[in-house]
């Protein structure tokens, strides 16, 4: 199998050379049972490449189980792992299998371990060098056989030396590392993943296909892409949901991006015609984390003036910024109808971070 036939069967997207060299690094590994650690910014598609090497590894008919480090609790994250007997502590009316046990013989992706509290780090690298770990209010081991992949957006070496993140974990996890770079350096995509993403979003809604002129490639290739292929996916949709007549065009994205990496919307956008509930949802949604982050950044530039921007403003209409996150919580989760992945997700921060600042302004679960 070549390169490309490879992409096309993993759903890998893009041309360029730094494509290329990940996707001929992932076929030598694969096959193996080595251990990968993915790195990259958020939203270059890492969970994408840990899928391929799962699929394409002896393993492909077993389960790949996908856990997010920083978005379990973390008094919670060592029973997601390795599972609890019934009675072992609060709430624990069950036996319950971990993820380390559901992967058996299979795949488990370690998504955001660098977010893994040190104590449980300790604990993960004695279950991956014994392949065996005991479940919480076990007094037996569980003898597994499971393959490791791990990703982060952050530096691990640097964690490891800010001693955030164990030396030896590190060095059992990066057998294999593969860096995942940032869609702003690999332009020659952009292109590709546009097109991949109408005719993606055309497929899932039943609609005719979409057209997309030179002249907003050239806009869409020339951005700089802060929120990486993640956000070039949800602009695309985005437009494709707004235009009228199937044709995204200059103005269909320009109003989507902006030079600061920010992006923004017109408030009184039209809705179209012929819109499901799902698509005016998320019209909803996408409005209101566009219009929580132009007040942020209306507030930063007040900040960084030093109040010098406008005397006139009267003291009682500044608040404070612990009130404006909670107020921001507070509607996201209500927008989300109290989904904590989807509030965390809708305002930028992980489940954890979402989880402690639910308890810190003392709101419902």
């Amino acid at each position: 199998m070549n390169i490309d036939e490879f992409k096309r069967l993993h759903s890998i997207v893009g041309n360029s050379k730094e494509i290329n060299d990940i996707v001929a690094t992932v076929m030598q590994v694969a096959p193996s049972d080595i251990s990968v650690l993915i790195y990259g910014e958020s939203g270059v598609g890492k969970e994408v490449f840990a899928r391929a090497i799962h699929q394409a590894s002896k393993r492909a008919s077993k389960p790949l189980i996908s856990v997010n480090c920083g978005a379990i609790p973390e008094g919670l994250l060592e029973s997601e792992l390795f599972g609890h007997k019934k009675g072992s502590f609060t709430g624990a009316i069950d036996n319950r299998k971990g993820y380390f046990e559901l992967a058996d013989n299979g795949t488990l992706f370690l998504d955001e371990i660098a977010e893994m509290p040190h104590t449980t780090q300790v604990k993960l690298l004695r279950a991956i060098e014994l392949k065996e770990f005991m479940a919480v209010g076990a007094e037996t081991v569980t003898r597994v056989d499971v393959r490791y992949i791990a990703a982060t957006n952050k530096d691990l070496q640097s964690e490891v030396a800010g001693k955030r993140f164990r030396q030896d974990l590190f060095f059992r996890l990066k057998a294999v590392s593969l860096y995942i770079p940032p869609l702003r350096q690999r332009k020659d995509d952009i292109e590709e993943l546009c097109l991949y993403f109408l005719n993606e979003f055309s497929y899932r809604n039943n609609v005719k296909a979409f057209e997309i002129t030179h002249e907003a490639l050239e806009l869409l290739i020339n951005y700089s892409w802060p929120g990486n292929i993640r956000e070039l996916k949800n602009t695309i949709e985005t437009a494709a949901a707004l235009v009228p007549n199937f044709v995204i065009d200059y103005n269909s994205v320009s109003s989507l991006i902006n030079p600061a990496g920010a992006v923004s919307v017109n408030r009184n956008l039209p809705v179209s015609l012929g819109k499901t509930p799902g698509d005016l949802d998320r019209e909803l949604i996408l409005r209101a984390l566009f219009e929580l982050k132009r007040d942020i950044i209306e507030l930063k530039e007040l900040v960084g003036h030093g109040g010098n921007k406008d005397r006139n403003v009267r003291v009682d209409e500044i608040r404070k910024i612990d009130e404006l996150e909670k107020e921001a919580i507070i509607k996201a989760l209500a927008r989300t109808n109290g989904n904590k992945r989807s509030t965390a997700r809708l305002l930028g921060i992980s489940e954890r971070t979402l989880y402690r600042k639910i308890k810190e302004y003392d709101l419902p679960l």
